[in-house]
């Protein structure tokens, strides 16, 4: 061991490295596409990006706002997803990104030795933040067809204690929906529930429990820009909190954690909520066009979502195989290989175009 290697934690030191998603990039680097060659699909970004007036505001950014520190409380934000959401301001948190938000929820909620309850296949960074805040995990994994194991949540909760549980609505990678029934059940357990809403724009119909925060005190629900408002690339997510737990994620938090550009675009984005809709109802149009496609596609068995991905299982093939023979034609698909989740493709929605693109050279496959 070298000496700098002495002065990791053992957990950081022993982690194994992580596999990122290509970045646009490398992709143009390692396989020499042109930037509108490339069709990404890979990390459920929105093909259509941010609104006009979005994209116009951050180009009209003052330089004097560059150099001074942006609002330490998001205040303009903060004031009018509290108007949008019927909600008191002092609820809201806004992190960089949903990611932040779920790790800030761990530092001010989880001591060493805690328990997390988790229900894979469902979105990594639960799992991987509470090993980093060294939570103890309880794992309950999901019925074959993606739904709850409510049974062996309760008896999760009864024998282990859990003092958190993650759960995405619609979820990652599925994008299935809990049940109003389960919902309610869920909220009655003795834990901390954080209902992760990341995809709930895409639902066909509305499904939301950001309602119910005031009546649970046990009860947060996460929303993120990055996803229907196309602000990936800003990181700006949010979550709707009780008082309590809100007012100490604010007294914990980095001051300056979301920047100038990222609080201007959300906040433009919310002041014309409206004229997100038909790009919504475009998204939705497509994944119905993706999962007919897919449908075609004998060696794919793909899963109805109502998020904006499909998930398929590959029969007879090797799922990394087809993700690698996409990448060669400047498709790039998230490929899954795990308990729970063996030999899977993850397929964001994209424009028609790219639809098309897809489906084609997976028709060429054989």
């Amino acid at each position: 061991m070298s000496r700098a290697q002495e002065f990791l934690r053992p957990l950081v030191r022993d982690m194994p490295e992580s596999e990122p998603i290509l970045s646009l990039e490398r992709m143009r680097a390692e396989y020499g596409f042109a930037p509108d060659e490339l069709v990404k699909l890979d990390a459920n970004e929105n093909p259509y990006g941010a609104l006009p007036e979005v994209r116009e505001a951050l180009e009209k950014l003052e330089a004097v706002h560059i150099y001074i520190y942006p609002d330490p409380e998001c205040s303009a934000l903060r004031q009018r997803l509290a108007q949008y959401h019927g909600v008191e301001q002092e609820r809201i948190v806004v992190g960089a990104g949903l990611d932040e938000v779920i790790d800030l929820i761990f530092r001010v909620c989880i001591d060493v030795g805690d328990r997390l309850l988790n229900c894979p296949p469902t979105f990594g960074m639960y799992a991987f933040d509470g090993a980093m805040h060294q939570a103890r995990l309880v794992s309950v994994p999901r019925k074959a067809d993606f739904s709850l194991d409510m049974d062996g949540i309760q008896k999760a909760v009864k024998a282990e204690q859990p003092k958190l549980l993650f759960l995405p609505n619609p979820n990652n990678p599925d994008g299935g929906l809990i049940t109003t029934e389960e919902f309610r059940q869920l909220a009655d357990l003795p834990l901390l529930l954080v209902m992760d809403e990341a995809y709930i724009q895409f639902c066909d119909q509305e499904q939301t429990v950001m309602d119910e925060v005031a009546k649970h005190d046990n009860l947060i629900v996460l929303r993120t820009f990055s996803k229907w408002a196309g602000l990936a690339g800003l990181r700006i997510g949010y979550g709707v909190f009780p008082l309590e737990i809100a007012a100490a994620i604010m007294k914990i938090k980095q001051p300056y954690n979301v920047s100038t550009a990222a609080q201007l675009a959300a906040t433009v984005t919310m002041d014309n909520i409206d004229k997100t809709v038909p790009v919504i109802t475009r998204i939705r149009e497509q994944r119905q066009v993706l999962l007919n496609g897919l449908a075609q596609i004998d060696w794919l068995e793909s899963i109805p979502s109502q998020a904006n991905f499909i998930l398929c299982r590959v029969k007879g093939k090797s799922a990394a195989t087809v993700a690698d023979e996409l990448r060669r034609q400047g498709i790039m698909v998230r490929c899954f290989d795990q308990p729970g989740l063996p030999n899977a493709l993850r397929i964001s929605v994209g424009t028609a175009e790219q639809m098309q693109k897809l489906l084609a050279a997976l028709k060429e496959m054989r």
